[in-house]
């Protein structure tokens, strides 16, 4: 019986790019200690608990949504460092960082708080993380992504998948 996996292999296709996976290994580095820290507790975080109860006793986050930014923070950066499910995770990840400028930093300003002479953070880390995953986003995860590997076996196996770099 064949199965159309067009919409499957259009997540898992991506060009062999060393410039994507890059990006997509950095991001996935760079966020995965900010997750460790809302899940774990790691690096100095409060954990599930204390960042559940953060977001939703003083962020007034809905418990459902805190519960998606906690675990997809973590999960999204694992992904984004093996290369697996790269479009969703870097989605994930932009959509955690634009929420995080609408509710909180983009009243504060542009910049970081480097002299603490303000009263909390700015955006211009979100929007460098918006930089690293929307080429992610949009080209895929780039070589040496578990997505590109099995995008191209089940390829070699008759799957009808697009090829990288057509839509």
């Amino acid at each position: 019986m064949p199965h159309d996996l067009s919409t499957f292999g259009r997540l898992l296709s991506t060009e062999r790019d060393r410039t994507l996976a890059f990006q997509r290994l950095v991001l996935g580095l760079v966020m995965l200690p900010h997750g460790a820290q809302k899940l774990l507790g790691w690096f100095g975080g409060y954990g599930f608990s204390g960042t559940m109860g953060f977001f939703t006793d003083v962020m007034h986050i809905p418990a459902p949504l805190a519960f998606l930014i906690v675990v997809g923070e973590l999960l999204a950066a694992i992904g984004l460092v093996l290369g697996v499910g790269t479009r969703v995770a870097a989605a994930g990840i932009a959509a955690i960082m634009l929420g995080a400028i609408f509710t909180t930093h983009l009243g504060v300003g542009f910049f970081m708080n480097w002299f603490g002479a303000q009263k909390g953070e700015g955006f211009e880390y979100h929007l460098l993380v918006l930089a690293l995953a929307l080429p992610l986003v949009i080209r895929g995860g780039g070589s040496l992504s578990l997505d590109g590997a099995l995008a191209e076996r089940l390829r070699s196996e008759g799957a009808p998948l697009p090829h990288p770099g057509r839509p």
